[in-house]
């Protein structure tokens, strides 16, 4: 019994073609259904053979009139030459070469003398005839019942309609795709598949699928009621459509159900997973000590609107009795970090323990100092701050282990140290992931599925300075509550952003003679460099590179190629500025990602101090540095940057309330990508914009990281960008099916694929 598990070679015996199917993924039936084509051909004219034009598809229509055989001189093998004439007794040539016996007898007993075919294919022209090489042809029945089509209309019509093309490679054509998709819906549905299926040189035979045969082996999966309230195919009826058009409107509507169909189950697995959740229990964490309070009441300023909200949304997760699971998007500079320290007191003000997990050990030090700081402000220092991060001398590790492990409450800022099995937190109320973008869904899990003495869950507040669109919140996060912080605290000024051209000599100098003038006024520069040194092999980790060629979304073509060989470093700009006469006299720091914790704390409190105002580094200080006195930063070869990353850098600047300059400095060509993506960071400070832009440049898997991409993985229609409105429909519709069946028991196939959904999911997340 053939079925969407069936492997291809239980159907195919082409060994060559079952290989070229393997390195496109496709290992059975169902991955071949579901290897959509990414368009469509227009429809090809129908013409008759004296108004056929050389090198323009057509399809045309005559009478076999000879078949001639003939043996190839030069080299082993066959040439098979058919004569066709069509009404008017114009004359065209059919020509195949082969070097296979029984392919040859196959073609002239399918395209004898006397039937009626249509032929479709690009002419040429060959010896004054137009000849057709090893086209497309569907026969007319004739009297013995053989052929492929009743009636000289109907085979016009199969053979002129819209083709799908597919992504191929050099093993297997986009036509043989085709065609052997076409042959697995044949076997699904019982019917013995042609013989030139088989075959890379054979003609090909428009066939017609029943879609009740198939729809048998091909259960639908999206619930009846939803596909008929929504217009949507059955799935079987939709793998029709999509692989064997009649018309683009078919297509585009099997291709919509589909869409849906990706939606649906990624919408269901997230319901079912926040459902899940919220069936578990979590400490009330009540603070009886007033914590939180004395905080606030010790702050220097007003807390924004959006914060006070924030935090009451935090308060009340945090005290219902259930795991609180929180996404909070905030502006660079919004006040995220103040917001994460009222949870983390909420924590330790119930007599319980909380950790906040940082990209970086730049950003989880700062964290400590500010931490430690702002606690003894609010006359709340005696409350253990613990660093737990890696390169930590043993006996230092030990100690640091020791004190969450004793169950005291406490807060402890680590790295992905946090996520080692030794860290051992037993009254753990609350985890806090600071920029989620760095970290992957099962990095969260490790810490969430750290169920503590008590049989208790940790509440989870995730933080992000990178917006996500709703659509791809919704698709990513979809198991979380989502809050927002769009003000900024008071004082602060919009960022000046120039982009600048290298080749700009003049505004370059004026650019150097500006920043002199800022450290004169007791401020500070960043420059930031994407290479260390000048080592090829020498690129920042943690930038978001495109030296790679970038290609379009939706065709995979290659639109730009941008190169390594002029990537400027950290070691050469220090030089360089060192020797420049607009930084005589000024002491230039230099920070990277090599540098040992020691040296990245003295660079940071030479920076911060002023002793060495001006500080070159890699995008070590994207996330989280926060020097009030920096007003300037320079970003060399910020055409090799992502959207997301050039906006972070920019909010490092400015944060003391002074007036601050960014300053893009770019080698990219106009009309380019890289100039693209620099004319948004240009003219945008808002974070949503630029994260929409980069999505519709990059695509979700890149902006969000490559540990998000395992849901990205599962999906093969849906695009987070362009199909909002079918994520946010088939999440209205999923809570509703989850509200009216829970366990999906009356919806098995829904159910079977949200299971593989997750599970194709996790082991993504395990194996990367």
């Amino acid at each position: 019994m053939v079925s969407l598990e069936s492997a291809v070679s239980s159907v195919l015996t082409n060994k060559r073609r079952i290989s070229a199917l393997k390195k496109l993924g496709i290992t059975s039936l169902g991955d071949a259904l579901t290897y959509y084509p990414f368009r469509m051909t227009e429809r090809v004219s129908v013409l008759t053979i004296d108004d056929i034009k050389v090198g323009v598809a057509s399809v045309i229509a005559g009478v076999v009139s000879g078949v001639r055989v003939s043996s190839m001189a030069a080299r082993r093998g066959y040439r098979i030459e058919v004569t066709l004439r069509d009404d008017s007794r114009a004359v065209a040539r059919l020509v195949y070469f082969t070097y296979k016996k029984y392919y040859v007898s196959y073609l002239t007993n399918r395209l004898h003398e006397g039937i009626r075919v249509a032929v479709q294919g690009t002419p040429s022209e060959y010896s004054g005839y137009i000849q057709f090489t090893h086209p497309r042809t569907c026969v007319v029945r004739d009297d013995s019942g053989r052929g492929d089509a009743d009636t000289l209309e109907e085979a016009l019509d199969r053979l002129s309609r819209p083709r799908p093309v597919y992504h191929a490679n050099s093993l297997i054509s986009s036509e043989h795709i085709h065609d052997t998709i076409i042959s697995f819906m044949e076997a699904l549905t019982g019917k013995v598949p042609g013989a030139s299926t088989a075959e890379d040189e054979s003609a090909v035979s428009e066939t017609i699928i029943n879609i009740s045969q198939l729809a048998t082996v091909v259960p639908d999966i999206i619930p009846e009621s939803v596909r008929v309230a929504r217009g949507l195919m059955h799935r079987a009826e939709a793998f029709v459509a999509v692989h064997l058009p009649k018309e683009t409107d078919d297509f585009l509507r099997g291709i919509a159900t589909l869409r849906y169909e990706e939606a649906l189950i990624s919408q269901m697995a997230m319901v079912q997973a926040r459902e899940e959740n919220a069936t578990a229990h979590a400490y009330k964490c009540v603070d009886e000590s007033g914590m939180v309070e004395k905080l606030i009441k010790s702050l220097p300023f007003v807390l924004t609107g959006g914060q006070q909200n924030v935090i009451k949304e935090i308060t009340r997760d945090m005290t219902s009795g259930k795991p609180m699971s929180r996404l909070l998007q905030g502006e660079v500079g919004s006040g995220k970090t103040l917001v994460a320290l009222t949870a983390l007191l909420q924590a330790v003000g119930a007599g319980r323990q909380a950790v906040i997990v940082a990209p970086t050990q730049v950003l989880a030090q700062q964290h400590v100092s500010s931490i430690s700081r702002m606690l003894a402000q609010a006359g709340l220092g005696e409350i253990p701050v613990v660093l737990l991060q890696s390169g930590m001398k043993l006996a230092e590790r030990r100690r640091a282990l020791a004190i969450p492990a004793s169950g005291v409450p406490c807060i402890v800022v680590a790295t992905h140290a946090a996520f080692s099995k030794s860290f051992q937190a037993p009254h753990l109320a609350l985890a806090v992931i600071d920029e989620q973008h760095r970290f992957g869904v099962e990095q969260r899990e490790v810490l969430r599925s750290q169920v503590n003495d008590d049989g208790m869950v940790p509440h989870m507040l995730v933080m992000t300075a990178t917006p996500i669109p709703r659509s791809a919140a919704m698709t990513w996060f979809g198991n979380l509550d989502i809050s927002w912080l769009t003000e900024l605290p008071g004082g602060r000024k919009p960022i000046n952003t120039i982009v600048v051209p290298e080749s700009d000599v003049s505004t370059m100098q004026k650019m150097f003679i500006h920043a002199r003038r800022r450290i004169e006024a007791g401020e500070r520069i960043y420059v930031v460099c994407p290479r260390i040194d000048g080592d090829e092999g020498s690129i920042d980790e943690s930038m978001e590179s495109f030296n790679d060629a970038l290609y379009d979304l939706e065709t995979g073509e290659i639109l730009e190629n941008t190169q390594k060989n002029s990537l400027h470093s950290v070691s050469e700009i220090a030089t360089r500025l060192g020797s420049m006469h607009q930084f005589e006299g000024i002491k230039i720091a230099t920070l990277t990602g090599r540098d040992d914790d020691e040296t990245k704390n003295e660079v940071m409190e030479e920076f911060s101090s002023g002793r060495a105002p001006v500080l070159v580094s890699t995008t070590v200080i994207e996330v989280g540095v926060d020097v009030p006195q920096a007003s300037c930063i320079i970003i060399f070869n910020a055409d090799h940057f992502g959207l997301s990353q050039l906006h972070q850098l920019r909010g490092r600047v400015g944060r003391g309330g002074t007036h601050s300059w960014a300053f893009l400095v770019h080698t990219a060509e106009p009309g380019s990508v890289a100039a693209t993506r620099l004319d948004v960071i240009k003219n945008s400070l808002d974070g949503a914009t630029i994260a929409q832009a980069d999505l519709e440049l990059r695509g979700a898997g890149d902006v969000l990281g490559d540990s998000q991409s395992g849901l990205a993985s599962s999906f093969k229609l849906l695009r987070v960008v362009q199909d909002a409105d079918v994520i946010v429909d088939a999440r209205e519709d999923a809570e509703a099916l989850y509200k009216a069946n829970p366990t999906l028991d009356s919806q098995v196939q829904l159910a079977g694929a949200v299971l593989d959904f997750t599970q194709a999911t996790a082991e993504y997340l395990k194996s990367s």
